[in-house]
């Protein structure tokens, strides 16, 4: 990882977040000087879509299966994957989801564990059998029903089956993504949105903040001697907190061929009824033993989950390692939190109109330039300032020498 090109792209957004607090709101400036300019809209994932077949917006960065929707919708063309943006190589296996659970989860480390191993063997089944991952994932989020946005309409199966296979289902702790959350650590700190446990720790002591490796380390110990170990049975349902995204893929691929991971490790999480979309709740096996009860409640954001986390509504989480961060950072409750293991890397995309000459990076910038010159600057939508998606966008932009500014 550069820390010196992401802190750089921290600066950038310092800026745009004084502009903010000093005019109270953030207009386009003319492009008087023809400046290669690429103008920012803020808006949801879900409006993305609709927006570039408008032509409201140019292009989008966003996480999938959004960026597969612009594709398969013929609305848009994928400029670069977050993992192949500039500057090179920094974007690499770099953070997006984790598993984490609350202070109260983890005085039973045992059960811990045991969704932590059935976390890496969930991904490693969508490593294994990448379409039918996609076809059981797009029966969870859609029901296999047609995805529509606006007048876009789109096959849920054929845009999981073009996502999947972009993003890297993997829940191994390398220095890597250890590396990816301190630079991520870094940005926000820059922004001045960490403030609290997090506002001047080191690398060390934002690990100790962050992190409880126990519950990974003991799971990769037992799938690697081949048997996962029996934990005591529990009263109390455990209630898991996720995202209707296909980063959540592997929590779904358990339930939704839970026969699969019976009849392989016979260790499982089986649904208490049969049907077609999201699964509620199930019994949660380990080596043919029920253990406890469990629900699923699916949230609308990380910041919400991290909330039902806190106030121990939930236990256990699959989301962005930012909004952990975010919390933890700000905690100060007696329930606290901990991230567990990542749950999958990279999966985010910049697409840009199917009718633009942007093919690739290299013509997108070309493609800003040129328009630019002409005084209509690119317009692309951006989830949220200092996401993952925006510091890695802009840092893009500055390597190029063009220059950002916020749409109103």
């Amino acid at each position: 990882m550069n820390k010196k090109h992401l802190l750089a792209a921290a600066g950038l957004l310092v800026v745009c977040v004084a502009m903010i607090f000093v005019a109270g709101c953030v207009t386009t400036p003319d492009n008087t000087d023809k400046t290669p300019t690429v103008e920012l809209l803020y808006t949801g994932a879900g409006t993305m879509p609709g927006l570039l077949a408008t032509g409201k917006v140019d292009g989008y960065m966003i996480w999938q299966p959004f960026v597969a929707v612009g594709v398969e919708g013929d609305i848009g063309k994928v400029v670069s994957y977050s993992q192949d943006l500039p500057p090179e190589g920094m974007w690499v296996e770099h953070t997006c989801c984790a598993v984490g659970a609350n202070s109260e989860a983890l005085k039973n480390p045992d059960v811990a564990a045991s969704l932590v191993a059935l976390t890496i063997l969930g991904n490693k089944y969508i490593n294994d059998y990448p379409d039918k991952a996609a076809e059981l994932t797009a029966d969870w989020l859609f029901s296999k029903q047609n995805m529509t946005y606006g007048e876009i309409t789109v096959n849920s199966v054929d845009v999981l089956e073009a996502s999947i296979p972009t993003i890297m289902f993997s829940s191994k702790v390398t220095n890597t993504w250890l590396d990816s959350n301190e630079e991520f650590i870094n940005a926000q700190r820059e922004l001045g949105l960490i403030s609290g446990k997090l506002a001047s720790t080191t690398p060390a002591q934002s690990k100790d903040l962050l992190y409880d490796f126990g519950p990974y380390e003991s799971a990769t110990q037992q799938i690697a001697s081949g048997k996962l170990t029996t934990p005591a049975a529990v009263k109390t349902p455990i209630s898991i907190g996720y995202l209707p995204s296909d980063h959540d893929a592997p929590l779904f691929v358990l339930l939704k061929d839970w026969q699969y991971f019976r009849d392989t490790y016979n260790s499982y999480l089986k649904p208490t009824t049969d049907k077609a979309g999201k699964v509620s709740e199930a019994e949660l096996f380990i080596n043919g033993e029920k253990i406890a009860d469990v629900k699923f409640v699916e949230g609308t954001g990380g910041p919400q989950l991290m909330t039902l986390l806190a106030q121990n509504a939930i236990q256990y989480a699959v989301a962005g390692t930012p909004p952990y961060i975010s919390a933890i950072d700000m905690s100060d409750g007696s329930v606290g939190l901990k991230i567990l293991a990542p749950v999958m890397q990279e999966g985010s995309g910049l697409v840009a109109s199917i009718n633009s000459p942007a093919d690739d990076w290299q013509l997108f910038v070309k493609w800003v330039k040129d328009r630019s010159a002409e005084g209509n600057n690119v317009v692309i939508a951006d989830p949220q300032l200092g996401s993952i998606q925006d510091v890695q966008l802009k840092a893009a932009l500055k390597d190029a020498g063009i220059t950002v500014v916020t749409k109103k």
